[in-house]
């Protein structure tokens, strides 16, 4: 098929999620008013009077319906025998295929499930961790797993010598399985860390889908690719009313979905992009992903190296910081979009160029990060200066 025709199939599937969520958000919140299921106002809350949740559901089903319905579109299509779209269409609805989407849809409706409990009435830490786990481990019972690297990684230490073929996969299986489920995990979590002010997170995953999007596009995983595009428009419908001031809030139930989408997609990007046996798909996810992961991660180190749990809420997030060097909540918010682009579009690069390329990226990454660390540093040395 043409690449023009390509395009055309991903803005429509955008455009099909956007409607039906932009729609669906409206009357989600309805809902979420006559059910008295709302955020209130507290310590560790930005909102000065209560916001509808559920808005999380409007994107699940947007994201899941608009799959199902063009799936179901295409084994209709099937029926007609066409050469041209079996051939450029059809193509990549092998057998292959079935098997992880039913393990991302029944982890998704996990996590979805998780989160929708969580809305209405809070669960504890470990029961939402152990549902994750539950949800993760189901992704990769179907197949959907690291394993870039890995293998190789196992073969070239010495105890593996030794080993027979089977033990040596069954090990396999049990670190790709074991990594894999960390990372979703740590996504899922992630994401909801990062649903802390108006727009946040919903936005943040429209910007690393995007960034996905490119990253993956010259590999030809065309179903990848319309799934991201997909789940960018399911996200940016709802999106539209949770931008500064926010009108109905994703809740856990939105944003463990948004992380566990991603998470797989970036498993899923990785493994395909293996093809090349280049490491350059294992930096991908990562600056896609940049933002949640500095998030989740300098908080944990701050209420680690405090002593306090690092389950504990607190308003030490990123956002939370750049709000105590003087921007407003909206400002503070449209920097991290920023950075977030920006460094998405080192990220969807990583496949263009050379080992020297990559490196210079990575660097640059970092030296990003580094300098939003000084800033911040600087302004709270500055503050215990005053009298």
């Amino acid at each position: 098929m043409q690449q023009n025709y390509w395009y055309l199939i991903f803005a429509v599937a955008l455009v099909e999620a956007f409607v039906l969520s932009l729609l669906m958000t409206i009357g989600v919140r309805r809902l979420a008013i006559k059910l008295d299921i709302v955020d209130h106002p507290g310590e560790r809350k930005m909102q000065h009077a209560p916001v509808p949740l559920l808005g999380g559901i409007s994107i699940y089903l947007s994201f899941n319906l608009v799959i199902l319905a063009n799936l179901a579109a295409l084994v209709l299509a099937r029926r007609l025998d066409s050469e041209w779209l079996n051939e450029n269409v059809l193509a990549f609805l092998g057998d292959s295929t079935v098997q992880p989407l039913i393990g991302i849809f029944a982890g998704g409706f996990l996590i979805f499930l998780l989160g929708i409990v969580d809305d209405i009435k809070a669960l504890s830490p470990e029961i939402k961790l152990g549902g994750q786990i539950a949800a993760a481990l189901v992704l990769v019972l179907s197949g959907v797993r690291l394993d870039f690297f890995i293998g190789d990684l196992l073969n070239a230490l010495p105890f593996t010598a030794s080993m027979s073929e089977e033990w040596r996969a069954i090990v396999q299986y049990a670190v790709s399985g074991s990594a894999s489920i960390f990372w979703v995990v740590m996504m899922t979590n992630s994401m909801n860390f990062l649903d802390n002010m108006d727009g946040l997170s919903g936005g943040i995953s429209v910007i690393a889908a995007l960034s996905f999007f490119l990253c993956v596009l010259p590999q030809h995983e065309y179903f990848l690719c319309a799934m991201l595009m997909v789940f960018a428009g399911a996200v940016a419908g709802f999106l539209y009313h949770n931008l500064n001031p926010a009108s109905i809030y994703m809740g856990d139930a939105g944003a463990m979905f948004c992380g566990y989408i991603l998470a797989t997609v970036a498993v899923l990007g990785t493994f395909y992009s293996a093809k090349g046996a280049s490491p350059v798909t294992v930096a991908a996810p990562l600056l896609a992903l940049c933002v949640p992961i500095f998030d989740t991660c300098s908080v944990v180190y701050i209420r680690w190296r405090k002593g306090e749990s690092i389950m504990k809420g607190d308003k030490r997030h990123f956002s939370h910081r750049l709000v105590e060097m003087g921007m407003s909540p909206r400002h503070a918010v449209d920097f991290i979009f920023l950075v977030a682009g920006v460094i998405g579009l080192g990220g969807a690069l990583l496949s263009q160029v050379t080992a020297l390329g990559t490196m210079i990226i990575l660097g640059q990454t970092a030296g990003v990060f580094l300098l939003i660390v000084l800033l911040m540093n600087a302004r709270r040395s500055a503050g215990k200066e005053r009298p």
